[in-house]
Order: structure tokens, then sequence, then C-alpha cells
């Protein structure tokens, strides 16, 4: 066992010496014992919230003479329909419901990552913005090195956001270390899970919210919330399950399925699975504690319903688990990039895969189906891959040197470029000009950028696996907008295909593609979210303010 885990234990001990004695002592003082320790932390906290409600207050009344002095036109007149269709979701559209201005706990510790999972926060706090404008949205982050307003200046840059600063609060956490995957080289998922405890633990001794939502895959925090403060409403937008039967079977597969394929083999291959499967079991015991729970794909869907369903109908919870489609820039992307038979020769021979420089999202494959199709075709040498995504950390950083070492290796760096932090703008040329957009993820929960591709008219190629398979590049009106593959060989011939396609067959495919993308525009997202949020807002007004 790591020293990493030596210095965990202290940080959690007050945490499970309080869950372990009420257990030793009785079911029926588990919620005292949790209630007691839920009041302390809020008188704990309750000075900072004041202290951050006359802020929001300050800054609200400045925020309005500023705009009155500069002549701001209003912000986002196409959000009047959404609007609507919130306030005629609420509770018999009641007035306490329209008006609710209580606070919003969104726990998202890497909110300044730029990628989908960001893009989902930021969307929702802009609808909850829009639809309960006196309510103030919390973020609890553990980026320090960022401002308020870098981080929402960022937001706009990179997503195309733009948020009503006053009402938009950072919450900044000091253990955020303990949920990184490399600080437990061992016991990876139970460490996490445990060190999204004192990050919680962290987040509620600095301010108790009124409605609480993870937004980042941190279940553990919604029961801890619900330990502490059993009338605080919980939500989560889960966009890939922790553990899942798919992570099992993986043990058992040679390759093609994740981080994981072939583990399953020998005693710690035994010992692996065990493992997995009693925290299966506890995976699916803290679902249940959850009020509102949205899941950002089919696939996502079938798995929590399958892990959380059947605790959460032990517990008599109300609302049944609903996808809800991540917020994508379709409608942005068709006025900006045009789909047409003049338009094709604006495009180059182009592979672009945008995804963060993360392990799983499997670069490495790309690169050597893309180094197979050139050996395989040398008609293909004027061909170009482009790897664009963001870089977190110095993790991410030292991955992609190793990524411009294998391009060397495999004699195809001078067909490959990377793009680094790029700003929406940039990403947008690229996708105006690409021919081809790749996805290689196992089991990707969603795939918002494999979205983007089609409402750009690029011709996907993805992994027959998760979201992208299920939800993303499937048939429409009859004709398919994409391929999938799983191999190196696959990709290659994917990439071959997408390429050698006929122009009458290629522009087909990328008009089917965007039509089949309309069904994940922001709109859409916003108006599932709305109703779930709503649903948050009736349960806490139910139980009145805390």
């Amino acid at each position: 066992m790591s020293s990493t885990w030596w210095v965990l234990w202290p940080r959690i001990l007050n945490i499970l010496l309080i869950i372990c004695t009420s257990v030793f002592l009785g079911r029926w003082l588990v919620g005292s014992v949790g209630s007691a320790t839920g009041w302390y932390l809020k008188r704990r906290a309750s000075t900072r919230k004041r202290a951050i409600l006359r802020r929001v207050k300050v800054e609200e009344e400045a925020f309005q003479r500023f705009s009155e002095r500069s002549q701001r036109p209003a912000e986002d007149d196409d959000w009047e329909q959404i609007e609507s269709y919130g306030a005629a979701s609420a509770k018999n559209g009641g007035q306490a419901e329209d008006e609710w201005e209580g606070i919003v706990g969104f726990f998202h510790p890497f909110c300044n990552a730029g990628g989908g999972g960001e893009r989902v926060l930021w969307a929702a706090i802009r609808a909850t913005q829009k639809r309960w404008p006196k309510a103030v949205c919390v973020v609890y982050t553990g980026d320090h090195d960022s401002t308020k307003p870098a981080i929402l200046e960022r937001v706009q840059n990179r997503f195309n956001i733009r948020l009503h600063p006053p009402t938009v609060v950072f919450i900044y956490l000091s253990t955020r270390h303990y949920v990184l995957s490399t600080t437990y080289p061992h016991f990876t998922l139970l460490g996490q899970s445990l060190g999204s405890l004192v990050l919680a633990y962290d987040a509620f001794s600095l301010l108790v919210p009124d409605i609480f939502i993870d937004t980042m895959g941190y279940a553990f925090t919604l029961a801890l919330c619900k330990f502490f403060f059993p009338t605080i409403p919980t939500g989560a937008y889960v966009h890939y399950p922790t553990i899942s039967t798919d992570m099992l079977g993986s043990l058992d597969a040679e390759q093609g399925m994740g981080l994981n394929a072939g583990s399953g083999k020998g005693l710690k291959g035994a010992l692996k699975r065990k493992y997995w499967q009693r925290f299966a079991s506890l995976y699916s015991w803290v679902g249940g504690n959850v009020d509102v729970v949205m899941t950002n794909s089919s696939w996502t869907l079938g798995h929590i319903r399958s892990l959380w369903g059947p605790s959460r109908k032990k517990r008599q919870k109300t609302f049944d688990i609903e996808v809800v489609f991540p917020p994508v820039a379709v409608e942005e992307l068709e006025r900006a990039i045009e789909i047409s038979e003049s338009s094709e020769a604006k495009r180059e021979p182009a592979l672009l895969y945008v995804a963060q420089f993360r392990p799983e999202k499997n670069h490495a494959l790309i690169l050597r189906a893309f180094s197979l199709m050139l050996e395989r075709d040398k008609d293909h040498r004027n061909i170009k891959l482009v790897l664009a995504g963001s870089v977190r950390n110095s993790e991410d950083a030292t991955r992609v040197y190793d990524l411009r070492l294998l391009a060397h290796e495999l004699k195809v760096k001078d067909h490959v470029e990377f793009l680094c932090d790029a700003p929406w703008s940039e990403i947008l040329q690229r996708l105006r000009k690409s021919w081809v957009g790749v996805n290689a993820m196992w089991n990707e929960h969603f795939g918002i950028g494999v979205v983007e591709y089609q409402a750009a008219g690029l011709l996907s190629v993805v992994n027959d696996s998760g979201g992208p398979k299920s939800d993303i590049v499937v048939d429409h009106s009859g004709g398919p907008t994409g391929f999938h593959a799983s191999t190196e060989s696959e990709f290659a011939e994917g990439f071959q295909q997408a390429l050698t396609m006929s122009s009458q067959d290629t522009l087909a495919m990328r008009r089917r593609a965007r039509a089949s993308a309309r069904r994940f525009t922001e709109e859409a997202f916003a108006k599932a979210w709305l109703t779930q949020m709503g649903r948050l807002i009736e349960l806490q007004s139910s139980t009145g303010r805390l």
C-alpha cells in the first residue's frame, strides 16, 4: 500500500469515525449523528454564507450600473423560448418556484479543464441563471491558479457561453489532490472515492448550499451530503459510471476494451475482479441516495439504471433516471460552416481528433491506424492528422510529448499536427476545413466532439462502443452518418473509406450527419436541464429554506 494512503487516512478519519460510530450504536442513531455533524458544518460556514450573499448583491448592483452606463444590449434574446418553457414546467406554475433565490452548489473540482464535462457545467449554470435570475450558482473547484474573471473568460472563449458574473461564485478547495488518479497507484477507484469524501467535507465546511449537484461523477459526495443534510436535495449529472459491467467484462478481453483489457488473468486478476465487484455493490448503494439523476447518453442510462435503480427504488425516490443529452454548439456550427457542393472545395484531406490528452482517449491507437493507412495507400501521403485538445496538467504535457515521440517512431511526424489548448475560434476553423472527424475512446460516455464533427459536416470514424455508437453515429434518413471501428486495422479502413467516397455520397453523408446532430442542441439541453432543476427546487421548497 502506498504512502499516499497513510496520508489520506487522517484527513478522512473524522468522517469514518462518525459513520462507524453511528452504525455501531445502532441504525436509528445514524440520522441523528449525521444531522448533528451537518448542523455543526452549517454553523461553521454561516458567516461565509452571509458574506457571499452580500458580495453577490454588491456585484449585482455594480454590474447593473455598468450595464446602464455602457448601454449594453439585452443578453441572449433567443432564451425567451427556453425561459417560458421552464416557467411552464414549474409545479403548478408556482410563484415561489419562479422567484426561487437559493444557493445551488455545483461540485466540479476541475471546472477549468475545458472539456465536454465542463461545457455541461457552464451550460447548466447559464440555463439556471436565465430561469432563476435570483439564484446563486456556487462552483466548488480546486483551480486555485485561476481567478473568477479568468475562468469566465475561458468559458466564453472555449465554449462561447457568456455567464452573468455576479451570481457565479467560486469556492476554492484545498484537497483536490485526493481525487487525482495519480495519487493512488493501487486501489484507484476506492482511493478516489474516499478522497472525494475529504473534498466534499472541505466544501461543506466552507459553504452549505440549498441544493447540491455533482456534475463530475463523484457520487460518494452526494451520499455524504444526505448523511449530513437529509433535507438538502441532491442531483447528479452522470457522464460515466465509475464502475460498470462492461469494465468487469473487459478483464477477460484481449484488446480494444479500454485500459484494463485482459488484466483479469491469474491471481492478481482474480483479486482485481473481486475488488471491482465489491466496489460495484458500494457504488450501487451510494447511487440510491440521489434525488434527481441525469445521464448524458442512453449507454450511461442503461448502466446507471442497472446499478442505482434497485437502491433508489428501495429508498422510494420519486423521479426516474433520465437522459439529458449534453449541449453542443450545433446551431453555431450550422451558421458558421456551409455544407454544399461549393464548400467541398474548401476542405482539406485532414483527419481531426478533438479530445483532451487523457490516456483513455487512446490517441496512440489513432496514430498507429493513421500510419497503417499511409502504408496501405501511398496516394494518401498528402493527408494530415490533427490532434487537438486541452492540456490540463504536467501529466497531460508528458503524454503529448510521448505521442510526438510515437509519431516520430512511426515515421508520420511530418503528417501530424498537435494543437494544444486552442481557443474555440481555432477549433471552428479546423472543423470547417477538415474532412474526417475521429474518436477512439472505448465506451466514450457520450462524445460531444463527435456531435461537433457531425454538425460541421465531417465524416466521422468512431469507436464501435458507448455513446458514439448508440446515440450519435447512427443511421438517419435511411443512410449512415459515419463509420465505426475498434482495431487499428478497422480505423485505417474507416479513414480510407471516408476519404475515397464519391463526391455525391460524401455530400449526402455530410448532410445526414448535420441533420442527425440537431438532436443535441444547446436549447434541447437547456429545456431538459430546467425540468430536472425544477424538480430539485420543488423538493427544496417543500422542506423550506435551510
